[in-house]
């Protein structure tokens, strides 16, 4: 089976202003590091829109109101707050976002993709079941989780997010569901300045690993190895899912770590590996951070790269 990519030009619209690190220019940049001869073996599919139904599963129908009321009609920037921004071409970009996830969950649960990358914008792993925020309107990542509950009848999901900023908003959803497993490597102290060890959620399935500045890649590896691996293969998950923030990378201008791309090949191949002993290969990872173009692009196909058995 192939490996799916799953994108759409719609997510290039989501217009965040000048100067902002969320911009186009990310996206364009990994999808033409994808466009090389050795990617050449994706399936590659246009996303859909995700439904209202499907968006409600995570958030608050006051957020989802707020989101879409707020989108300009004009050709003018929106702040929801000073990080978090939208223009006229946001709603169907952010609908594209998350219908990608859950599509690409359709692709796996179905058996008709191995595993598959969703390469959209804008983020998602900050927002809240209420609160957009950090660059990011709705959750993709716990969508796509909660959607293969509901359509697909699977119970037990679990999501590693190895971005350099905590997912305060996939902790959010999962916290307080025993079934749902959220893991995360992220630097101590940043944006938004959760994801502290003792944060473990109600059935210590939250499993935060925050690492200092200036973490390479020896210490990350040792801390994924030791603290995360061990208990995905425990939990037994009918599902991974993956935050694939890219912001660690020592070149971003956002953090402080200092991993290389071959990190997140290799972190994505462990992935796999634990995905081919206990759920039937499948594997979906949505593009979340990584704000250096040439870093996030060699990481981004780094990742494909593993997802695809390479």
């Amino acid at each position: 089976m192939p490996t799916a990519l799953l994108t759409h030009s719609a997510c290039l619209d989501h217009d965040t202003g000048p100067y902002h690190p969320e911009r186009p220019a990310r996206l364009r940049a990994v999808i033409e590091a994808l466009e090389a001869e050795e990617f050449s073996h994706l399936l590659r599919l246009d996303a859909p829109q995700a439904s209202e139904e499907e968006i409600l599963r995570v958030h608050t129908r006051d957020l989802f109101a707020t989101v879409r009321d707020v989108i300009p009609r004009d050709h003018g920037v929106c702040h929801i707050d000073p990080d978090t921004a939208v223009s006229s071409g946001s709603w169907n970009a952010i609908l594209r976002a998350a219908g990608a996830v859950v599509t690409a969950v359709d692709l796996v649960v179905k058996g008709e993709a191995r595993n598959a990358f969703c390469a959209v914008r804008p983020p998602g792993h900050h927002a809240e079941r209420d609160a957009a925020m950090g660059f990011c309107l709705f959750n993709n990542v716990a969508i796509g989780a909660l959607h293969a509950r509901a359509a697909h009848g699977l119970k037990r999901i679990a999501v590693f997010d190895f971005d350099v900023h905590h997912g305060n908003g996939t902790q959010d959803v999962f916290f307080g569901d025993p079934d749902l497993l959220y893991a995360s490597t992220h630097q101590f102290g940043a944006y938004p300045g959760t994801g502290s060890a003792d944060e473990t959620g109600i059935a210590d399935n939250v499993i935060n690993v925050p690492l200092p500045p200036g973490c390479a890649s020896r210490h990350w590896r040792e801390a994924v190895s030791d603290g995360i691996l061990p208990r995905f293969r425990a939990f037994q998950p009918d599902l991974i899912m993956i935050s694939a923030g890219f912001d660690a990378h020592m070149a971003d201008p956002l953090a402080n770590m200092r991993l290389v791309s071959d990190d997140f090949h290799w972190a994505t191949g462990e992935m796999c590996a634990i995905a081919r002993d206990v759920c039937k290969h499948r594997v979906v990872s949505a593009l979340e951070g990584g704000y250096d173009l040439a870093a996030l692009a060699q990481s981004a196909a780094a990742h494909v790269r593993a997802l695809m058995g390479n």
